[in-house]
């Protein structure tokens, strides 16, 4: 708890300074006189003065202050300080000490990136883990364990670069040059469209169906199949293939790429007691061997059997589902009359179903079956006792851990201090302009409120930022920055913003904005800030 307080306070004391850091050069830089730089509020803890200024740390670490002289407007100042005081000094002038603050926490982040990016740094590889059922890599061939080099002509190296270079390109064939088995081959796929909508931003991106992270070789076993036949159950483990150990559909594909169609192969399992059981995750029932002719095809289907994602390991007691007639170890076929690609596209479709009912067609022990059903309530309890009553179909595949999602395959990117740069002068306006739009949705309610947060959240970042690491640490640390940026630049009395409009005001008008003015806006400004600052620990205890 003490190391994650310690995490907090620095995370705080470093963007408080970078803030008030700015207005202090910049006012000193102009000729005004600064009485106290102060990071933190409340009593002083520890300080000292230096030439005509105090420096303090003080104990709440909550913000900081720069006070100037002349700052108030009918603050007294003798004879040679009157030049000096805040208020005395031109528009421009005034305007660069105000926007010093927010540009500081602006350009702080670039300052961030670029240490993050210098050097050698890991990033998941495009290996290919797990192609999803259905998809596009599946009808042009791209299997587990193939090696993807390039998009379109475009290299790539990083799981994220290959997921850039899908960015508008969709709905017509793309080559792919992949590495197989040490060999180079090129496929054509065809994207599907899939766009990603989020408050801030929307992204049209091709998909076609791979991840980096590798699933172990769970089967699922249709009625009549070879698998059956040899005595696979659905949800059975595959361990190994003729006694080499293959963890993952990778490494199993890889393994049956050695074997020609009708070689016996002696498969390892663990089975699973899940459907028996009603459990999301089961228990090794036994280990055992039997031996299965290879097929044709490739992955689960080389032993006669499918991909267990859309098999159902629990159908919640009471649920619509229950009610419904499906049970655990069904296989999902069409949700109004439309195949899932996934286990979670279908839950998605569901998801958008809450309203009305609709047709839903599995393959049970007695065959085929189509029932028009309706998802409702189902009582269900947190690991704290919070009891709720989400309204839902009520079933689940089978879930696996992280554990037994490894990411195989990772590569060293090197940047040099130039493409370091780059990258993050680039990267920071990118956020900039999220953080905008974010703005501009809590103001028309795109944006829900109750994702505002407050010290309680900033907290909780700076903790679990820390345990992953410094480059999740300072990228927080970039982040908050930005947004202490954008925030004080809006024109809200109080805020750096409403200062620096005050100033252009003058500039341009020749004359102030009249102090009764100024007082009902601060007043206002207060106001709106205090409230602000009370829906944020809301939330923050409500979470």
């Amino acid at each position: 708890m003490l190391q994650n307080i310690g995490f907090f306070v620095i995370l705080l004391g470093v963007l408080v300074t970078v803030h008030e850091l700015g207005h202090f050069l910049v006012a000193k830089a102009c000729g005004v006189k600064v009485l106290k730089f102060s990071i933190g509020f409340g009593p002083k803890l520890i300080g000292f003065t230096k030439g005509e200024t105090e420096y303090q740390i003080a104990l709440l670490p909550l913000g900081g202050y720069v006070k100037m002289a002349g700052d108030m407007p009918h603050e007294e100042l003798s004879p040679e300080e009157a030049s000096r005081g805040f208020l005395a000094q031109p528009p421009w002038k005034r305007g660069l000490i105000v926007l010093a603050g927010p540009a500081f926490n602006l350009i702080f982040p670039i300052l961030v990136y670029f240490f993050v990016f210098l050097g050698p740094h890991q990033a998941t590889s495009t290996y290919v883990g797990t192609v999803s059922e259905g998809m596009p890599a599946v009808a042009a061939g791209i299997r587990p364990g193939d090696r993807i080099l390039s998009v379109d002509g475009e290299p790539v190296r990083t799981f994220n670069d290959m997921r850039e270079a899908f960015v508008g390109r969709f709905e017509r064939p793309v080559p792919i040059v992949l590495e197989r088995n040490g060999q180079k081959l090129t496929v054509d796929v065809t994207p599907t469209k899939n766009v990603e909508t989020s408050p801030i931003d929307t992204v049209e991106r091709g998909s076609i169906g791979v991840e980096a992270v590798s699933k172990p070789p769970i089967v699922g076993v249709p009625p009549g199949s070879v698998a059956e036949q040899a005595g696979l159950r659905t949800f059975d483990r595959i361990l190994a293939v003729n006694g080499v150990s293959v963890e993952t559909e990778a490494r199993f594909q890889q393994e049956l790429d050695k074997h020609a169609e009708g070689t016996p192969l002696e498969l390892t399992l663990r089975r699973m007691d899940s459907v028996a059981a009603g459990a999301v995750t089961g228990r090794a029932a036994s280990v055992l061997k039997l031996t299965v002719p290879k097929q044709p095809g490739v992955g689960l289907a080389t032993v006669g059997a499918e991909t267990s994602d859309l098999y159902l390991a629990t159908v919640a007691p009471g649920s619509a589902a229950e009610k419904g007639g499906l049970r655990p170890g069904d296989r999902i076929i069409a949700l109004d009359g439309e195949k899932p690609e996934s286990f979670v596209k279908f839950s998605s479709k569901l998801n958008a179903l809450k309203e009305r009912s609709f047709q839903l067609t599995w393959r049970g022990a007695d065959g085929e079956r189509t029932e028009t059903l309706a998802q409702a309530p189902l009582k269900t309890e947190d690991e704290l006792g919070t009891a709720s009553a989400p309204i839902v179909l009520g079933v689940r595949n089978w879930v696996l851990s992280a554990a037994d999602m490894p990411v195989l395959d990772e590569v060293t990117v090197h940047l040099g201090p130039g493409a370091a740069l780059k990258q993050a002068a680039l990267i920071v306006p990118k956020i900039v302009g999220q953080m905008v739009r974010v703005l501009g949705g809590l103001l028309v309610g795109s944006v829900p409120m109750n994702t505002v947060g407050g010290p309680i959240m900033m907290y909780q970042l700076a903790s679990k930022s820390a345990e992953q690491g410094l480059d999740s640490f300072l990228h927080l640390m970039a982040l908050i920055s930005i947004n202490l940026g954008v925030m004080n630049l809006l024109p809200i009395p109080v805020l750096d913003g409403f200062h620096l409009l005050s100033a252009a005001w003058e500039g341009i008008r020749r004359r102030p904005i009249p102090v009764r003015v100024r007082e009902v806006a601060n007043m206002v400004g207060l106001a709106l800030l205090v409230l602000l600052m009370l829906l944020a620990v809301t939330n923050d205890i409500t979470r």
